[in-house]
């Protein structure tokens, strides 16, 4: 009788063990795994903030807010230096770890082959800056979203633009032979092209490269009235700068890959006057001022650029997942396919078949916003360069 009491202690005591341990495995499992990539370290490392706290910051207010579903969200954070391989071992570790969402990555070049790893682990994934078309045109990938343009879309932006601007002028083109750069550079070749204007010089460098003389010359010699860049702030940052001191005063135009103060101090001085293609600002819209002073006050980050639009990108997780009544990436991709506008610190934003943001997009006040509009880099009131919104 004694043995049998003690087997039925031990059996008691293993099933109140198994009982506990079920217990601690649902807890663990009532939790939303999120992930962001993006480059954390390197050139880029910039806009890797700006994903990064973006995304920190709106998991901060929605499990403030009771989570999704009443489940919390935990973040992982992937580091893929702006490099391909970087970027799929990084999904490979999200996958690995258990993660269902991804906010990133930032380069087109990374987001391509990482977000073949996402569909192949079921993982939805939305990224704040990949502009690349090939992102969402390739068939099948029901897993790839996005919150900004197409360089297909900037091209035909800023090639209207240059043709207004500088009709009958000397433009030449340049570009870092990235996915996106390159991408960028053609498309906007192909829209001036098309009005009439042909280039008088298009040349590819090397986005790591510091020394760009052999370049300035070359377009020295080109006697441009306007130099236009496909490639990210830092490089661009660097030509300007050699730019201005071998005494080309032409002005250099971009895209959104120069979205961050940081080009500004690369380049010095002479990055006043640049022009650049890019997505509203969401910091303009008066109903994010509270949002705006949080990042500023709280976290003592500028949310420029890519942060809102990441903090977007978290907020349509959380709306699709609660009107699909789940948090299946499926189910909750076939609500964000559906065409529902999405009510965001950067708009209202709906996406078409393939992951884009529709044309009923950026609806800000009720009112639509072009996916690009154009800047310019000046001095603001505090003295500092940064890009302002042309409102003329």
């Amino acid at each position: 009788m004694r043995i049998k009491r003690v087997g039925a202690a031990i059996g008691l005591t293993f099933g109140l063990a198994t009982v506990l341990v079920s217990a601690v495995a649902t807890c663990a499992q009532a939790q939303v795994k999120l992930g962001v990539g993006g480059p954390i370290t390197g050139g880029s490392a910039a806009f890797g903030a700006q994903l990064k706290n973006g995304v920190e910051q709106a998991v901060e207010d929605i499990n403030a807010a009771g989570g999704i579903l009443g489940q919390k969200l935990t973040l992982s954070v992937g580091d893929d230096r702006a490099d391909p391989k970087e970027g799929v071992s990084v999904a490979n570790k999200f996958a690995a770890d258990g993660v269902k969402f991804v906010i990133g990555h930032f380069n087109s070049g990374v987001t391509i082959p990482a977000s073949d790893v996402y569909l192949e682990n079921g993982i939805l994934e939305i990224t704040p800056a990949a502009t690349n078309p090939k992102v969402t045109d390739r068939p099948g990938m029901w897993n790839i979203f996005r919150v900004c343009g197409r360089d297909d879309q900037q091209g035909i932006v800023a090639g209207a633009l240059i043709a207004a601007k500088f009709k009958g002028k000397r433009v030449a083109i340049i570009h870092d032979k990235t996915t996106y750069g390159q991408g960028l550079a053609e498309e906007t070749r192909k829209a001036i092209n098309a009005k009439g204007l042909k280039e008088v010089m298009f040349e590819g460098v090397n986005k790591d490269d510091k020394d760009f003389t052999a370049l300035v010359s070359k377009i020295k010699s080109a006697n441009p009235d306007l130099v236009y860049w496909g490639g990210l702030h830092d490089t661009g940052g660097l030509i300007t700068r050699q730019m201005r001191d071998q005494g080309v005063k032409a002005p250099l135009m971009g895209g959104d890959g120069m979205a961050d103060d940081e080009f500004a101090a690369i380049a010095g001085p002479g990055a006043e006057g640049t022009l650049m293609t890019y997505s509203p600002d969401p910091r303009n819209n008066p109903r994010n001022k509270e949002i705006v002073e949080l990042f500023r006050k709280k976290r003592g980050f500028e949310p420029q650029a890519y942060t809102l639009y990441s903090y977007a990108a978290v907020q349509i997780i959380k709306q699709a997942a609660e009107q699909a009544k789940s948090l299946d990436p499926r189910k909750i991709a076939d609500v964000m396919h559906s065409g529902k506008v999405f009510d965001t610190v950067a708009g209202g934003i709906s996406f078409d078949k393939k992951g884009d943001v529709s044309n009923d997009g950026y609806l800000i006040a009720g009112k639509k916003k072009e996916r690009y509009v154009l800047y310019t880099w000046k001095k603001g009131p505090d003295g500092k360069i940064s890009y302002f919104e042309n409102n003329e």
